[in-house]
This record gives structure tokens, C-alpha cells and sequence, in this order.
């Protein structure tokens, strides 16, 4: 009963609640910054590239964001969508990742302008803290920091590791040779917990570390295996890139049947793929050691294109170029799969499982990482070491419990608690979107004076309101 029920508020929540939210919001802040996403993307490149004075870099805190939003469902979830909802679903994928560029360099540009000194020479943020700081109420901030643990630290790493430990039984050989049985969910569980301590343990800057080389690395070989599927179907190209565009503007089926079409499934893809506007990204963007919060806004407008325009894409056109169609039977990892094998035989079915193991790993620590921010907060002070200790050691249970159950629930409840939480989110900044613009107009004036531009909270009006920038 429980099950069905968070199945049905599940739905409702994100299909009429969220998507026009979310859109709503990408829309306004869109509108609001000038397109900002198209007209400073030349300019977020550049605030990439610069090493910072020590601290966590602009790309570390980029990567370790990107960790987050790059997992399992950039494989499984845009198969999913082109079985059910048509290759439509593509063209809507991309249309929400221009929208949500804005929204991500918002709240972004939010969590640095109200970040707070870690006590280590660092900072840390969050929506949280912008909640509190901004809007004065430690209640909805405090409900929003235990909404966010639960989601990322409990539901989505319990899912990432079992998905992690399923994949292997993704792969036909792995059955075959017997490596796949009974023992082997507590035997890898068990590993993986060990190898998640040794890196959550070693704190913040081990974890930016980490991720600042695997998700470039994974990323890359992910995209690279795409374009070269792409090079050897050339031939298919124009085709699948005429049916992307035919079959998002089939009105008839949109309006036959909302729910199931092109339109809803590429929204819902491209939504909660790259979370923007969701409020978990900016925990990652607070820890940046940046001269001015616009940069680290600008840095995280990319976090939501590499997830959906490049990531997701690559599962696209990877399946679409191989010249096997979608179907529902095959949804999920096995369209994946069977695209690749397709071309490459079982080495196909290796890089799938590979990528599921990369992925679904390196989302773990970045989900992580937004939680230990959100402990801080929640203690209203420096956590102590054992206390510290203590955190990371439920995390690193979580993970090996996760690789032993079955979840549904937990899935689901994992999805409505995000909902949650962008719906605590989405009108906090929208309230605070004057800050956010005043400092673009202050980034924009430094930048034509010709200087590398130097955040002041005096300068738009916020003397004594933040914590870090006074």
C-alpha cells in the first residue's frame, strides 16, 4: 500500500507539479539574466580554466557537481525515455538543459554569495544556508538540510550502489563464468563500502580531488565511444536527426496522451537528470575558492550542459546510430546494451557494465559531499571529529546496505523528497533573484574596466548580511 502510494504522489508530484515549476523557473531566470546560459557561456569556459588561490578550485567544485548528476540515469533513464517516449524525447532533453543553464547559475551564484567561513580556510553553502541567511527562517532551512540528507546520503546512494552491484549481472559472461551468485551482492557491497571510506574519510579536498579526475576521465571515453558509433553509421545520422525533430512536434500524440509522450518523457529526462533549480548543486558551487560569486555561477551553468547536452546526448545518439530500434521491451540498460553489441560484440556489453560502475560510483561521493555541508549546518557549527567520523561511517553503511536490497520504495521516496526539496527551493530563489542580478551587473561593469572582477558585499547592497564576503 505504501508502495503504490509513494508510486502515485511520485507521478503527480513531478508531472504536474515540477516540470511546470521547474520550466517556469528556467523561463523566468532566463528572462531576468539576459539569457546569461548563452551570452557568458565563452565566459564560463574561461572561469573553468583559472586554478583559484588553494582552496577547492571552480573545476573541482564543477566536477564534484557533475559526479552528482551524471550517474546511472544518464544510461538507463535516456534509453528509458526513447523506448517509452519516442526519439522526440531528445530534442525536449535539450530543451531543458538551455532553460535550466539559467536556473543553475542562480542558485549557484546564490550558495557563493552566502557561503560561510568552514573554520579550515575554506567555505561551504548551500541552499540552507542562503534560506536562513536571506530569508530568516532556521525552521524551513533545517527542514530543507534533513530533505536533503535523507535524499542523497540514504535514497539515491542506496540506489547507486545497488545498481552499481547489479550491473554485473548486466553482462551475459559474468553469469556464464559464475562470478554472478548469491554472495556476490555482500562480497562487492563490501568492497565498495571500503573503497567510498577510504575516500569520504580523507575529507573535502580528497573527494574534489578524486572526482576532478574520474568524472573528466569517464566522461570523455563515455562520449568518445558515442562519437565513434556516430563515425561508423554516419550514414544514419541525418535520418535519426530528422526523426528527433519529426517527432517532437507530434502535437497529436503530446496532446492524445501528455504523460506518455515525446514531449513529457524528454522534459522528465532532462529535469531530473541535471537536477537544475532542485537546490543540490549549490552545496558543491559554496565550497569554490572564487574573487567573485558570478564565476562559480557561471562555472555550474556547465555542470547542466556536460549532464544533459553532451552525457545524455551520447546515450542518444550512440543507440540511435547503431540502427536498432527502440522498443519497450527493451527500455533501460538492455537498449544500451544491445546497441553496443550490435557493432562491438561483447566488448559492448563491457563498456555498458564499465560506465554503469563509473557512473553510479562517482555519484555516491558527490552525493556525499553535498550531505557532509548539510551536517555542518545542521549542528550550527564545526562538526567534531568523532562526530564527523560518526557521519561518514552511517554513509559508508548505507552504501553496503544498498547493495543488498530490493527498492522500489525507496527509489520512489528518494524522488519525492527531491521534489521536496525543489519545491522549498524554486520560490527561495525566485524571492532572491535581485542579489544574483545585482552582482551579474557588478561581474559585467569590472569586466569592462578590464579587471578580474572582486566581489564586495557593500557593492549591491548586502554590507553586513553575508557571511564570508564582508
Amino acid at each position: 500500500m505504501l508502495a503504490q502510494l509513494t508510486a502515485i504522489l511520485n507521478d503527480w508530484l513531478y508531472t504536474y507539479i515540477l516540470v511546470i515549476l521547474l520550466i517556469g523557473a528556467g523561463l523566468y531566470f532566463s528572462i531576468r539574466t539576459r539569457f546569461v546560459q548563452f551570452r557568458l557561456l565563452g565566459e564560463a569556459f574561461r572561469v573553468v580554466r583559472e586554478k583559484g588561490d588553494g582552496g577547492v578550485s571552480s573545476f573541482q567544485a564543477l566536477m564534484v557537481s557533475t559526479a552528482s548528476r551524471v550517474g546511472t540515469g544518464n544510461i538507463a533513464g535516456v534509453s528509458a525515455a526513447l523506448c517509452l517516449g519516442g526519439v522526440g524525447a531528445v530534442f525536449w532533453m535539450w530543451v531543458i538543459a538551455l532553460l535550466g543553464g539559467a536556473s543553475a547559475f542562480v542558485e549557484s551564484t546564490l550558495a557563493q554569495i552566502y557561503k560561510v567561513h568552514d573554520g579550515r580556510g575554506g567555505s561551504r553553502g548551500g541552499p540552507a544556508y542562503y534560506i536562513e541567511a536571506a530569508v530568516g527562517s532556521r525552521g524551513l532551512a533545517a527542514l530543507f538540510a534533513v530533505l536533503l540528507i535523507l535524499t542523497y546520503m540514504v535514497g539515491f546512494n542506496l540506489v547507486a550502489s545497488f545498481n552499481l552491484v547489479a550491473s554485473f549481472n548486466l553482462v551475459d559472461s559474468f553469469a556464464g563464468y559464475g562470478f554472478f551468485d548469491s554472495r556476490t551482492p555482500l562480497i562487492a557491497g563490501a568492497a565498495l563500502a571500503v573503497v567510498t571510506a577510504l575516500c569520504i574519510f580523507g575529507g573535502g579536498k580528497r573527494l574534489t580531488a578524486i572526482t576532478g579526475v574520474l568524472v573528466p576521465v569517464m566522461g570523455g571515453v563515455y562520449v568518445l565511444m558515442a562519437l565513434v558509433m556516430i563515425v561508423l553509421h554516419l550514414e544514419l545520422v541525418p535520418g535519426v536527426l530528422a526523426a528527433i525533430f519529426e517527432n517532437a512536434f507530434d502535437f497529436r500524440a503530446i496532446f492524445g496522451g501528455f504523460t506518455g509522450s515525446a514531449m513529457m518523457y524528454g522534459i522528465k529526462r532532462g529535469l531530473f537528470s541535471n537536477e537544475a533549480g532542485v537546490g543540490s548543486a549549490p552545496n558543491a558551487a559554496a565550497a569554490a575558492s572564487v574573487s567573485h560569486p558570478v564565476k562559480q555561477g557561471l562555472a555550474q551553468m556547465l555542470s547542466v550542459f556536460i549532464d544533459t547536452l553532451l552525457i545524455c546526448s551520447a546515450t542518444a545518439f550512440l543507440c540511435l546510430c547503431s540502427g536498432v530500434e527502440p522498443d519497450a521491451a527493451l527500455k533501460g540498460v538492455p537498449y544500451v546494451q544491445a546497441a553496443l553489441a550490435g557493432t562491438f560484440g561483447g566488448f559492448g556489453r563491457w563498456f555498458v557494465t564499465g560506465a554503469m560502475l563509473l557512473f553510479a560510483f562517482t555519484t555516491i561521493l558527490g552525493n556525499y559531499y553535498y550531505c557532509e555541508s548539510n551536517f555542518q549546518y545542521l549542528l550550527r557549527r564545526d562538526a567534531k571529529r568523532w562526530e564527523l567520523a560518526v557521519f561518514r561511517l552511517a554513509a559508508v553503511y548505507i552504501v553496503f546496505l544498498g547493495a543488498r536490497m530490493d527498492f522500489s520504495l525507496v527509489w520512489d521516496m528518494a524522488d519525492v523528497l527531491m521534489g521536496c526539496m525543489a519545491l522549498i527551493n524554486l520560490p527561495v530563489i525566485w524571492k532572491l533573484a535581485e542579489p544574483v542580478l545585482a552582482a551579474l551587473r557588478d561581474y559585467l561593469v569590472q569586466k569592462k574596466q578590464g579587471k578580474d572582477p572582486e566581489f564586495r558585499a557593500a557593492d549591491i547592497g548586502l554590507e553586513g548580511q553575508t557571511d564570508f564576503w564582508n
